[in-house]
Formats: structure tokens, C-alpha cells, sequence
């Protein structure tokens, strides 16, 4: 039995907008997207007979074709032949799970890039980029793993200064989104204010944390249904309280996450948070 284990990051939005909708039924995004250490664990096992099984952590997970991680090994197979005999994928989830933060793209990211080093398939990264956009948008930048502006539908990819590191706070809170319904809302409704991809972009190569910071933003906050967006913008006034450089919420939420510059302040925000939301953690950038 051959076996591999990596870890798949969470990503946030620094920036996130919708620039319209596409005549292949997609949006063209414009993000600036970087990774946190808060990661689930994939591990790979390939030994003699046929199939996939997948297990995890998390009973209501699906362990066939529509997890991602499943889904990306039957890309990788269809697309190169890669025989791995049976292969069990495991998958301890630490990242929230539905929470805007790509922990099911990363998950297939980490298959990707794992079984093309536990096979010896000698792919390239940008091979495996390809692959990756045939299993979601958000899979290209989770084999990427580094800051860097997302356009297309998330696939064109262009890498950038690494965001200075910096302790990060994640809240989820309690409701479900639904994206198809951020995306339509979005369709429909005038947009007034967008990000400042280029002056994130600008405060990045000056290493200026504090310039990031300040210009978080996603226009999927300003289309979510009022009682969600308030309860949003009540975490993030609460982040910022406690000492945030900037927050915003992460793709299409509901994560809310602050930047701050020390640890302290970051945990002592992250218990603070947590009479507001269960799910809260204390991350740093990569």
C-alpha cells in the first residue's frame, strides 16, 4: 500500500466582485484571494483492487461523486488514466463546512496534487490547474495556494506579493446561504459600491498590511437577504471593536473574518465572538 497525506488550506476573499453574468451560464469574477493555516487533512491510499472509497469525520458528508475530492480523482483518471488500483481517501474536516472558505475545492485541490505525487504522474501545476477548473472554479486557485487575483469565473489566475502575515478570526454564523440565490439577487440588483482590486493589489507589493486591510470588500454582503446581512455586519462591527483591521465576509459567506496584526488581540476577539457563533476560530495567513 502506497499512501500520502497533505493539508487543504481555507482561502478568503480579500476582495470579491461580480462583474456580470457570462453566455455560458457563469459570472466573471474579479477577487483577490489568499490561503489560511486552518486546513483539513487528506489522506491517500492506493493498493491493489478497484474503486474509491472515502471517509471522514463528518458523517453527513456524500463519499461518492459529489464530494469533491471524489469527484476530483474521477477527473484525474478520466483526464490521464491514472490507475491507482482502490483508492481511499481520507478526509479529516477542520474547516467549516458550507462557510465560503473553498474547504471542498481545497479538499479536491489536495487529491489532485496528492495522487500526482503518490502515482509519479509528473504533472505540472498548471496541468493540474486545468483539471482542477473541470471540478470547480475555486479548485484551480486551491492548487495554486498563494495570494493572487482571480478573474474568469475563478480560474484565470495571476499570483501575487504574499498579504503580510497576520492573525485572521473567523466567525461563521449559525444561517445557511444559498448561492444560486446570491447570484441571481446579484443579477438583478444595482450594485453601488465595488472593490479596490487595484489598491489591494498596490498594498500588497508595498507590504503595507494595514492598506489591505482597510479596502476588504464583497459585494455579495450588500445583495443577502436583510436579516443575514444584519446579522453580518453586526460581526463584523464587533471584529472591529476588538481591534480588526478590516473585515468582510468571504465568498459567498457566511463567514465573517478580521485581520489583526498581533495574536493577543486576535484571541481575545475570537472569545469575544463566541456568544455570537459556534463556529469560531483563530487562523493566521500562509
Amino acid at each position: 500500500m502506497k499512501t500520502l497525506t497533505r493539508q487543504a488550506p481555507a482561502k478568503l476573499n480579500l476582495t470579491l466582485d461580480v462583474l456580470g453574468k457570462r453566455e455560458d451560464g457563469y459570472h466573471e469574477m474579479k477577487m483577490v484571494m489568499t490561503s489560511v493555516t486552518l486546513a483539513d487533512t487528506v489522506t491517500l491510499a492506493s493498493e491493489p483492487g478497484e474503486g474509491i472509497v472515502l471517509s471522514s469525520n463528518l458523517g453527513f458528508l456524500p463519499v461518492d461523486g459529489k464530494n469533491l475530492a471524489v469527484s476530483a480523482a474521477l477527473r484525474l483518471k478520466e483526464e490521464t488514466g491514472a490507475d491507482w488500483g482502490k483508492l481511499t481517501i481520507g478526509l479529516e474536516k477542520r474547516v467549516p463546512v458550507c462557510a465560503g472558505m473553498a474547504g471542498g475545492s481545497s479538499d479536491a485541490a489536495a487529491v489532485l496534487v496528492g495522487l500526482n505525487e503518490l502515482l509519479g504522474l509528473g504533472l505540472t501545476r498548471e496541468r493540474l490547474m486545468e483539471i482542477g477548473a473541470r471540478v470547480g472554479s475555486d479548485v484551480p486557485y486551491c492548487v495554486l495556494g498563494c495570494t493572487a487575483l482571480a478573474q474568469g469565473r475563478g480560474e484565470v489566475l495571476t499570483p501575487l506579493p504574499a498579504l503580510l502575515h497576520c492573525w485572521v478570526v473567523l466567525a461563521k454564523p449559525g444561517f445557511p446561504v444559498s448561492t444560486p440565490e446570491l447570484f441571481a439577487r446579484i443579477d438583478t440588483q444595482k450594485v453601488r459600491c465595488r472593490p479596490d482590486t487595484g489598491g489591494v493589489m498596490a498594498a500588497l507589493e508595498a507590504g503595507d498590511l494595514p492598506g489591505v486591510a482597510r479596502r476588504l470588500f464583497n459585494v455579495f454582503e450588500a445583495v443577502l437577504p436583510e436579516r443575514k446581512a444584519h446579522q453580518v455586519e453586526e460581526l463584523k462591527q464587533e471584529l472591529f471593536r476588538r481591534g480588526a483591521l478590516g473585515a468582510s465576509m468571504s465568498g459567498t459567506g457566511p463567514t465573517v473574518f478580521g485581520l489583526f496584526d498581533a495574536e493577543a488581540p486576535a484571541r481575545e476577539a475570537a472569545e469575544g465572538l463566541k456568544d455570537m457563533c459556534r463556529d469560531v476560530f483563530v487562523t493566521e495567513t500562509l
